[in-house]
């Protein structure tokens, strides 16, 4: 399914420490290099899902693209025009910033290609938007280290502890071994979420009843490396950046994976809701301004009308959006695609 992730080869000396069980169940057919793309199984229909997957997104965003697509049908390229669609970006959540640059190049466009009709308008639109997210799309690269670890934050409610458990089962689809540490231990009932997740995915979850972030984590980077784990995924106390004190919390789990593993964690990912709109924007800032996030995964984009916050990011904290969510199933947890993103919002 995850035809986005990328497979980087284990140095030999780190190679030899995975167990039989942990070797990659997908082989590319020629020697793997760092920028080749990890190949989908030909049992996975991943191919065969690209329609479902793209009718699902259009339908996840369609609320977002109502407003935007419904602006060129028989449309006059006037002020008019340009007015609506400023209306309509700014209505989407794209932000001041990105709905000014949008309209400023596309009045270039529109003035330099002589573009005459609104179907030209639209296509000309869909090319900048394009233009625009596509520094946002980053593959996954899988086994750059063993353990992988990945320390994950995010507001309450952002759908953090759910999509920790969509993203380990699909990782155990690529033939990674998972282990998940329980360090939210701010919210009662997260790591009893968390424990049915592990339970779901058979995969083993550390935790601790009244335990220390900091210590969990720790542990469950040790465990890791005592018994040949690919990937450590830490789920951190969900918090508001305005919480300084918890957010100085998560600067001491990070800087204490660091002890307990040489360059760890390598991502440092945020989830966000994409409802938020605009608060989306003011959380990737503090927390990538605390942390120096790595990723950002975007869920709940289904329903929203607040979409086009991916082109605020995009301008104003250009973080690569590695997933984006538009569903409660595993399969609607997905690499985010620039080209496939905009198809969906504009048709």
């Amino acid at each position: 399914m995850f035809s986005f992730f990328k497979k980087k080869p284990v140095q030999p000396e780190t190679a030899s420490t995975l167990p039989p069980a942990a070797a990659p169940a997908i082989a590319p057919a020629a020697a793997p290099t760092p920028d080749m793309p990890l190949a989908a199984p030909s049992t996975s229909g991943a191919e065969q899902d690209k329609p479902n997957w793209m009718a699902r997104l259009k339908a996840g965003l369609s609320k977002t693209s109502a407003n935007l697509s419904v602006l060129f049908v028989g449309a006059k390229i006037d002020d008019e025009l340009y007015d609506e669609l400023e209306a309509a970006l700014l209505m989407a959540d794209a932000g001041i910033d990105a709905t000014q640059f949008l309209l400023d190049a596309l009045k270039r466009k529109v003035k330099e290609d002589k573009l005459l009709d609104a179907a030209a308008v639209k296509a000309a639109l869909k090319t900048l938007m394009i233009e625009l997210l596509a520094p946002l799309q980053k593959p996954f690269e899988l086994g750059r280290h063993q353990p992988l670890v990945m320390m994950i934050s995010g507001v309450n409610g952002a759908g953090k502890t759910t999509t920790i458990g969509k993203l380990a089962k699909h990782m155990q689809s690529h033939g990674q071994s998972v282990l998940l540490a329980a360090g939210d231990t701010f919210r009662a009932a997260a790591r009893e979420q968390l424990m049915v997740w592990g339970q779901r995915n058979n995969v083993t979850v550390i935790s601790q009843e009244s335990g220390d972030p900091a210590a969990v984590s720790y542990d469950a980077v040790q465990s890791a490396k005592a018994k040949g784990i690919d990937i450590v995924m830490i789920d951190t106390a969900g918090r508001l950046p305005t919480q300084l004190h918890l957010m100085e919390e998560l600067k001491k789990v990070k800087r204490v994976l660091g002890k307990g593993l040489e360059g760890a964690p390598h991502e440092t990912l945020l989830v966000i809701d994409g409802n938020t709109g605009q608060n989306a924007l003011a959380q990737v800032k503090a927390f990538d301004d605390a942390l120096q996030l790595s990723g950002l995964i975007i869920t709940k984009l289904d329903g929203t009308a607040k979409g086009g916050v991916i082109a605020a990011i995009a301008r104003v904290r250009p973080v690569p959006v590695y997933f984006i969510g538009i569903g409660e199933r595993i399969e609607d947890l997905q690499p985010f695609n620039a080209t496939e993103f905009v198809e969906a919002l504009l048709g």
